[in-house]
């Protein structure tokens, strides 16, 4: 399945891609339980779904299947893609915690060091920017940077458990993805990642969350970065230093997972800071990061404020 938030008389709905349509899964899935007592209606966000994850689960893979099986029976309750503005598609994630320096080449580009456990910080959801939505040149720096990378969706909370790598995989729900922009000269200003990685509109998010049975390996993944059309990134996701159990055994070492989380794994090498000469995203730019199988993120570049 494609999940979606996508906005509906200016506030944020729980969609569904099948097709060239978006699914209204709050509509269809009344219209579903209807006719089968066995189907419990969708909320209308998305959030509220990953909250009673357990219980739904089952009847989102009805929904969206008796939507597929439908045809024009079910066109009511959807609308074209092409007609619908996509939002991230979690805007408020119980956490998001992103990975720093996880691939090899990444690090020496970076003229640092491969660090024995994952490098952990966190991101605000408040910085999370939609597909094709602008992201942000702040008016305090120029040194605004890229950074494609593969976000796994958690779909079950740990509950204080610490997780084997053995069963990680099971508390995966599905992939997105995430350019972590970052503002360079604010992140290296101290050993604290956080005022670098979280200004105004610089995470982009999504488009869609495709669920982890769509995708046969995550660890098989192309992760490509172009700006303005030119690569800037290539790399696949089978050369990260610390695969998904790992991340996940790690990071439940000392934070319980929750549904709905969202990690951002990693970014490969080709960043602009580390270019001779650096390059780093200005007005009228546009950064895309491709990933088969989820999908295209792409957002212009603007100055703050110019908007």
């Amino acid at each position: 399945m494609k999940l979606v938030s996508y906005e509906q008389q200016g506030k944020p709905h729980f969609g569904a891609i099948v097709g060239d349509r978006v699914i209204d899964l709050t509509l269809w899935s009344a219209e579903c339980a209807k006719a089968d007592s066995s189907v419990l209606e969708l909320p209308v966000k998305i959030e509220d779904f990953f909250e009673e994850i357990d219980r739904l689960q089952a009847s989102l893979k009805a929904v969206v299947g008796a939507f597929a099986a439908s045809g024009k029976k079910g066109a009511r309750a959807s609308k074209p893609l092409s007609e619908v503005k996509l939002l991230a598609p979690i805007r408020r994630p119980p956490k998001t915690i992103c990975v720093a320096r996880n691939y090899a080449e990444h690090a020496k580009e970076a003229g640092l060091e491969i660090s024995p456990i994952p490098i952990l910080f966190a991101r605000f959801s408040t910085t999370f920017v939609a597909n094709g939505d602008p992201v942000y040149v702040p008016t305090v720096s120029d040194d605004l940077d890229w950074e494609g990378e593969l976000a796994v969706i958690i779909g079950k909370n740990t509950n204080g458990k610490r997780l084997t790598r053995d069963e990680a995989m099971d508390y995966v729900f599905g992939y997105s993805i995430f350019n972590d922009v970052t503002v360079r000269d604010y992140q290296f200003r101290v050993t604290q990642y956080t005022a670098g990685k979280n200004f105004r509109a610089s995470g982009p998010f999504g488009p869609v969350i495709v669920t982890a049975d769509e995708i046969a390996d995550p660890h098989k993944l192309d992760i490509k970065t172009t700006l303005n059309d030119e690569q800037m990134q290539f790399a696949n996701t089978d050369t990260m230093i610390y695969d998904i159990p790992t991340i996940l055994e790690n990071i439940s070492e000392f934070v319980d997972l929750e549904a709905g989380d969202v990690i951002p794994t990693g970014t490969p090498a080709g960043v602009g800071f580390k270019r001779k000469p650096p390059i780093f995203l200005k007005d009228g730019d546009t950064i895309t990061v491709e990933i088969p199988g989820i999908g295209s993120l792409s957002n212009p570049v603007i100055k703050e404020g110019k908007d």
